[in-house]
């Protein structure tokens, strides 16, 4: 990508943060807006911002396996892998079940290296076998 597309990507990224910041203060309950404010600070590198946010949404929705998926991604992101391994497991535990992607989300690479990462990946792999 060129710099100048990158610098518009930045801007854009800006733009539409400002905006869902704004609209979130209004609808602070709104899912779909939290949802996608997370997304984009998750996005943009602001990985304490986009946690407060995805800890707010599995309050909301306890029941909801991706939303604990992503607050175990926004754990491993802020260097809690302690929390990202709780949440990961309430995802699988809930019916997470996309195995190849949670193998190689990047934003799981701070997890890599720990032999609980390999178990999670076991436990989810032998999940997805059991419903087929």
């Amino acid at each position: 990508m060129s710099k100048d597309r990158k610098k518009g990507h930045a801007q854009h990224d800006a733009v539409e943060l400002a905006f869902l910041q704004k609209v979130s203060e209004r609808l602070p309950e709104d899912v779909e807006i939290l949802q996608a404010l997370a997304d984009l600070y998750t996005r943009t590198g602001k990985y304490q911002e986009g946690l407060v946010i995805d800890l707010k949404l599995s309050h909301q929705l306890p029941h909801d396996n991706l939303v604990w998926y992503n607050l175990g991604c926004s754990y491993s992101l802020t260097n809690r892998p302690d929390d990202a391994f709780e949440a990961l497991s309430k995802a699988v535990d809930l019916g997470y079940n996309d195995y190849d992607w949670m193998k190689t989300d990047p934003d799981l690479n701070n997890l890599h290296a720990d032999p609980r990462f390999e178990s999670l990946l076991s436990w989810l792999y032998s999940a997805c076998e059991e419903e087929d």
